[in-house]
């Protein structure tokens, strides 16, 4: 299978590749300089060149705190790129994968959100985000939207990522302990964004490692044990 990669540089499009790779799928992973998804002639363009089976969008803006000072960008990147991605997809009959966010919902629900809950975004990027699912569905009825969060991995720069590493060179670090979440590792995301392209539903999907759910500080933790 063809299949398009956006985003290439990062932590989950690197899983992504490896998998689509271990799977013999032809694989074009474009970096930003290569395919910048907030340029719609470019968008058309590469995806009208290349004719991929699908697209797999894992580019976007995951600076939550930057995002509230660079609004214009961050918006541009998580909404206006996929709705890009979803006109291009259309035109050429592509399948298309985007990932979304946990960050949709104002996270006062104690427990776990379903597909079924309304998106309540508190910040600029849970609401940029909560717009690119709200634009790829007026663009495109063939599109897959992910929600996931919490990923970490190789290749990752966030703080669960980091933090393994950070332990074992003996580092003091402070994590918080009022906010939960499901950590997933990002090369199981990848592995059930490839089964979406294979199930080829159009549906929402929630995707996160299996648990109950643990703070930052619980997560340091389980680190420390291992």
């Amino acid at each position: 299978m063809k299949i398009l990669i956006t985003g290439a540089n990062g932590m989950v499009a690197q899983a992504t590749r490896r998998c689509c790779e271990s799977l013999d799928d032809d694989v074009y992973a474009l970096t930003r300089s290569e395919l910048d998804i907030t340029d719609p002639i470019s968008v058309e363009t590469s995806v009208a060149d290349i004719r991929p089976d699908a697209v797999i969008n894992c580019a976007a803006y995951t600076d939550v705190d930057g995002a509230e000072t660079h609004a214009e960008l961050c918006y541009e990147v998580n909404a206006k790129g996929p709705e890009n991605l979803a006109n291009a997809c259309r035109n050429s009959g592509a399948l298309l994968v985007t990932i979304s966010s946990d960050f949709i919902f104002d996270g006062k629900y104690d427990g776990f959100y379903t597909q079924h809950d309304t998106p309540s975004p508190l910040g600029v990027y849970g609401r940029s985000k909560y717009a690119g699912e709200t634009l790829v569905r007026s663009a495109n009825d063939r599109a897959i939207i992910v929600r996931s969060g919490w990923i970490f991995g190789e290749g990752g720069t966030n703080f669960l990522s980091l933090m393994p590493k950070l332990l074992a060179q003996g580092k003091s670090i402070k994590a918080i302990s009022d906010g939960f979440g499901t950590p997933t590792f990002a090369d199981d995301l990848a592995r059930r964004l490839r089964e979406l392209v294979d199930l080829d539903m159009p549906c929402l999907f929630h995707v996160v490692n299996a648990g109950e759910g643990i703070s930052y500080s619980g997560f340091a933790e389980a680190v420390c044990r291992t």
